[in-house]
């Protein structure tokens, strides 16, 4: 369908060409004085000045044209050149009919599809998921749900750090544990245990206590680092419990992601860069991009018009030893021989901006990745406690992300439970699913790039722009749809039924519902390819106050006019399948009661 912004632009480009000016005049918005028309056209104060003509008598020019369109209901021109206009109510319905009659509610999908692929999650192996870790998950898989929802072909990837000294710590403290597992026992030629020999619990405990011994014991890093170069040189009994690492992690992992309804199409390590690097490294070399400086071999990135000073691209250290940025430049080469991507979305902390600059102007200059191939940055800010400083436990330490979602959780059953006749187990799990809306709402309906303060009372509030209140919206809908449905089992409910030429009387109330259903397909498209979750959240929020303020209006259920009923009920229904597709959209469900 073409949305109605769309619509509403063509009929007024026409205008403007029929008048005899450019097309480029005609361009509708949303009107930002809703109290005194739906939708506004600027284009005469713009064309004033090259047609040299007062910005009011084009005004009156367009207005004069379009006043007879069966579309337009009031139009009217304004000091010095605004054309403000309201449409119809019968345009509006045709229009929702047409939403109601589809499956996507309106919105098409891509005729020339990408391949996206989206970066996020960035966990560490080996190490329990906290805090920080909530942000990219939840900012990516949405962006991955909404770019999918156009029709383009999204991988998102989880992007495991699994290399480095890390490693090389966690089986050095192993074998100083376990010396003698045959996994260290250089003449062993038989097969490995297929069973780890520790635990996801035993693991996450491994992994500090050897970084914390190694800052006392230099001889123990050393010893850390050689396990790191065997590692990556292929020692069968460190690859054999790398393995197991890499198996006993990602399990709990996925187990995590799951509860945050966090879903990754792979997951790819960094490890699976590394046999890119070499090729890479010696193209960069005979290419002439790469050069010595200092010992270190680097890409210089500068450009002309950098007002600030742009360090080089750092390829190797003077030892030979990779980096970050090695990793993340191999990292795009095998994504483009794996997926061939038009797109590929970082969402990262905003402090690695720099380092993504280098890598991003590196992979162009050297041509590692087509020119035509759109690269972004999507920063996110920090989730900082009310002190406005990151969140931490009570006792100052990082807190998991688990224990995180249980504390939302427990305030949403205590909420059900303290307003609602509810059994015990039915709220746990109620709980569970306005506790997630709760938090992942609470983040999104901030701006990713902005910082924000956690506040489990506000997010949990059953009132005002929170998840909670969203979904009680949701059921308030499903609620009146099954009560409607219980007397009078043979209506379809899953069309507007509207009669054609119906010129019934249409509240306030109602026409601001029908405009607010209207705006969907133009708000996906553009939180999706904005990279903003944070308008789709809005849009939600906006919806929902719509249909409030409808329903407190109007008494849908003891309507006696029933054709009028039936009308409502088919638009309420309509507004409970966008907002169910917008949450789902968000990564959250709703409940069928609160």
């Amino acid at each position: 369908m073409i949305k109605v912004i769309d619509q509403l632009t063509n009929l007024f480009t026409t205008a403007f060409v029929e008048c005899g000016y450019e097309e480029k005049y005609g361009v509708v918005t949303i009107s930002n004085r809703p109290d005194l028309c739906q939708y506004q056209c600027n284009g005469a104060l713009a064309a004033a000045k090259q047609y040299k003509k007062a910005p009011i008598m084009i005004a009156n020019e367009i207005v004069e044209r379009c006043k007879d369109n069966s579309a337009l209901k009031e139009i009217t021109a304004i000091m010095p050149g605004f054309i403000n206009f309201s449409v119809k109510e019968e345009f509006l319905v045709d229009y929702l009919q047409g939403m109601s009659m589809d499956e996507r509610l309106g919105c098409e999908e891509a005729k020339n599809p990408d391949t996206v692929v989206v970066d996020y999650g960035g966990p560490n192996v080996a190490k329990p998921l906290h805090v920080g870790h909530l942000r990219p998950a939840i900012i990516g898989e949405s962006i991955k749900r909404m770019v999918r929802f156009l029709g383009h072909n999204v991988i998102g990837d989880a992007h495991l750090g699994d290399w480095g000294t890390q490693m090389g710590l966690i089986i050095a403290e192993v074998r100083k544990r376990q010396p003698n597992l045959p996994y260290f026992d250089e003449s062993f030629t038989g097969e490995y245990p297929s069973e780890a020999p520790f635990s996801i619990s035993e693991l996450e405990e491994i992994y500090p206590t050897a970084s914390e011994y190694s800052k006392e014991h230099p001889e123990f890093r050393e010893e850390a680092k050689e396990v790191v170069f065997e590692l990556q040189n292929g020692h069968r009994g460190y690859t054999a419990l790398w393995n197991h690492i890499m198996t006993v992690s990602v399990n709990d992992l996925k187990k995590n992601y799951d509860n945050l309804n966090v879903h990754f199409d792979v997951w790819k390590k960094e490890s699976d860069a590394q046999p890119y690097i070499p090729g890479m490294v010696t193209y960069l070399k005979e290419t002439g991009f790469a050069k010595i400086s200092e010992g270190a071999l680097v890409v210089d990135v500068k450009e002309e018009t950098d007002t600030k000073e742009i360090p080089p691209c750092m390829i190797l250290k003077s030892d030979g030893a990779s980096l970050y940025a090695t990793t993340d430049l191999a990292t795009l080469v095998e994504r483009m021989e794996l997926f061939n991507p038009a797109s590929v979305i970082y969402v990262v902390d905003k402090r690695q901006e720099l380092h993504f600059e280098l890598v991003f102007r590196c992979v162009k200059k050297t041509k590692l990745v087509p020119e035509n191939v759109n690269l972004t940055f999507l920063g996110f800010g920090t989730m900082n406690g009310k002190d406005g400083k990151p969140f931490k436990t009570r006792d100052g330490g990082v807190m998991r992300l688990e224990y995180l979602m249980d504390s939302i959780n427990e305030e949403v059953y205590k909420k059900i439970m303290s307003n609602r006749e509810m059994g015990e187990e039915e709220a746990r799990e109620v709980a569970k699913i306005v506790g997630l809306a709760a938090l992942k709402y609470g983040d999104l309906s901030n701006q990713a790039s902005k910082d924000y303060i956690f506040d489990i009372d506000r997010f949990t509030s059953f009132e005002g722009n929170t998840g909670p209140y969203i979904l009680y919206t949701i059921v308030r809908i499903k609620s009146i749809l099954a009560k409607y449905q219980e007397e009078n089992k043979a209506v379809d409910v899953s069309k507007l039924s509207i009669k054609s030429g119906n010129t019934r009387e249409y509240g306030i109330s109602e026409v601001n519902l029908m405009l607010e259903c209207a705006k969907f397909n133009d708000v996906i498209e553009h939180a999706a390819y904005e990279n903003a979750p944070h308008k789709l959240c809005a849009y939600v929020y906006d919806l929902a106050n719509a249909f409030s303020t409808f329903y407190h209006e109007n008494k849908i259920i003891a309507e006696e006019n029933k054709e009028k009923q039936q009308e409502w009920i088919a638009l309420i229904n309509l507004v409970l399948r966008i907002l169910s597709t917008c949450i789902e959209l968000l990564g959250f469900s709703a409940p069928e009661k609160m």
